[in-house]
């Protein structure tokens, strides 16, 4: 497993030939993009969701190219504010063509997970997403290794199974 830059992950998540999949499993993130823009949300301050549009694009510019983006959110509910604000934001990337599912987390008990969240990019290629305990990313690290490969798509093939449609999840 190698580390990669920020660069590096960027040009994965537009380079992909066919699907890239993404299983989150923490209640809060804090990402540096997006704390302020939960902050203004904590405090009712409206935001036009600019900073998103970016990755809107992309992900349109990959359904027109026939490539899938799947996300599946493991959540704890009731949701925690992070969740709740992430819900609050997701219709954008939903309309642009992500397919984001919810997961509540008491689903997932007999589901055999890896120790961290992760893209797995075309079913080859795996970025692990590792964070501190305070939710701020800390490294991408990439692996090829197959068994890696077999327990991510495993992984996030049971739980997509027990998934909810963004459209159709109903927060706690």
């Amino acid at each position: 497993m190698t580390s990669i830059t920020d660069d590096e992950f960027d040009s994965l998540l537009s380079r992909f030939e066919r699907d890239a999949i993404h299983l989150e499993t923490r209640d809060a993130y804090g990402t540096a993009t997006e704390l302020p823009h939960m902050a203004k949300w904590e405090t009712g301050e409206p935001d036009d969701l600019g900073w998103l549009q970016s990755w809107c694009a992309t992900l349109r510019e990959h359904v027109k190219a026939g490539k899938s983006v799947r996300r599946a959110r493991i959540v704890s509910e009731p949701l925690s504010d992070y969740q709740r604000w992430s819900y609050s934001i997701a219709l954008p990337m939903v309309e642009a063509g992500e397919d984001i599912r919810w997961v509540p987390r008491r689903l997932v008990s007999s589901v055999a997970l890896p120790g961290n969240d992760f893209y797995l990019f075309d079913d080859h290629l795996i970025v692990f997403l590792i964070y501190a305990g305070s939710g701020l990313a800390t490294d991408k690290i990439m692996s090829i290794d197959p068994a890696d490969i077999r327990l991510c798509r495993s992984a996030f093939q049971a739980v997509w199974k027990l998934s909810i449609a963004h459209s159709d999840y109903q927060p706690v």
